[in-house]
Formats: C-alpha cells, structure tokens, sequence
C-alpha cells in the first residue's frame, strides 16, 4: 500500500509509470482509451432518456465490485424497471435515490472513486476529473496487487495517485480521464 503521504521522489516514480504505460499502448488502444468515457456518456444518455447526471449517477452509484458489462446491465434494469435491485444496499440505496431526482453529487461520495467516475461519464471532457480504481493504482505503483486492499478508501492516497494522473496527463498532452482509460485498457488486456 502506498503511503497516504508520497515523497516528491514517489510521486514521480508513479507518474513516470503511468506515462510508460500509455507509451505502451497501440493506436487501437488509445483509440479505444480516449473514446471510453464518451461512450459511457452516450450509454447513460440512452438508459435514463436523454438524462446524462441522471444516468451517469446510477451508473457510478452501481459501480462498485463490478464489471463495466455488470454495471450497464444493473443500470440498464434500473431504469427499465424503475427500481435498481441486484447490488449491495448501500449501491442501491444511492441509485434509487438519484433515480427519483436527488442531485448525484448530494449522494456519491465526490472526493473517492464513485464520484469521479460520475464526473468522468456526466462530463467526458472534464479538465481535471480522473478514476483511480484498482487498476489505475497498479499501473501507478507497477504492481498487480490483485484481491489485496491498496487503502484508496484514503483521501491523501486517492488524492496523490489522481494528483500523479494529472501530471502524465499535461505531461503527454491528453486530459486525466483520457489518460487513465487508455492505461487501463492496456492494463487489462495485458493481464488477459
């Protein structure tokens, strides 16, 4: 885990990893990374009418422990149905309740992973929003932690590998979400 306080030292080894690994990734990789998030957006566009808080809101709030083919398919039968089931209480807790209009931003922690994914599929172009997951950690520090703990419930931890994020996004010319989703489509189908 790393510390929730980096050395300046840590905090150019993560960003300096995260640069090789969007370096490391093919033109149809960065062609897909760069248009996630765009995606996302129109998904959420279609599943809530025409709503982008709205159906980014209930995605990010469905987000957690899942994968993104799970997620969709959660909020797709959410707002088919009306009610959001299939998750953990406190998921659908928070998704029902943006359903019937509360702000996302009243209801998603804002500072943490589930808050910046909603900011990141609401506003794909997004100056300074940026997803750190498990993923994104691993790329940063170069290590699979796999199903062990990496403390990003942590606002200092979360805060400096988004902080590092942002630097190999000005560093390469892209904004954060771009660079985040481009390493991670290289991490995951390196790890296939």
């Amino acid at each position: 885990m790393i510390p929730v306080k980096s050395t300046e030292e840590q905090r150019l080894h993560y960003t300096r990893a995260i640069i090789e690994k969007w370096e490391e990734a093919t033109p149809d990789q960065k062609r897909r990374g760069r248009k996630w998030y765009d995606v996302a957006h129109e998904f959420a566009l279609e599943i809530s009418g025409g709503d982008a808080t709205k159906g980014a809101g209930v995605l990010a709030a469905l987000s957690a422990n899942t994968s993104w083919a799970e997620n969709c398919r959660l909020a797709r039968k959410a707002f088919t149905e009306g009610v959001a089931t299939g998750h953990v209480r406190d998921a659908l807790t928070k998704a029902n309740r943006i359903m019937a209009g509360t702000d996302p931003a009243e209801v998603l922690p804002m500072k943490l992973k589930t808050g910046w994914f909603y900011l990141c599929i609401e506003n794909p172009e997004h100056p300074e929003s940026v997803v750190i997951d498990r993923h994104a950690h691993d790329i940063a520090v170069r290590k699979v932690y796999g199903q062990r703990d990496r403390g990003l419930g942590a606002q200092g931890r979360y805060n400096t590998l988004a902080d590092c994020y942002r630097a190999a996004a000005q560093a390469i010319g892209e904004i954060p979400s771009r660079v985040q989703a481009v390493t991670w489509v290289v991490h995951i189908e390196r790890q296939s």
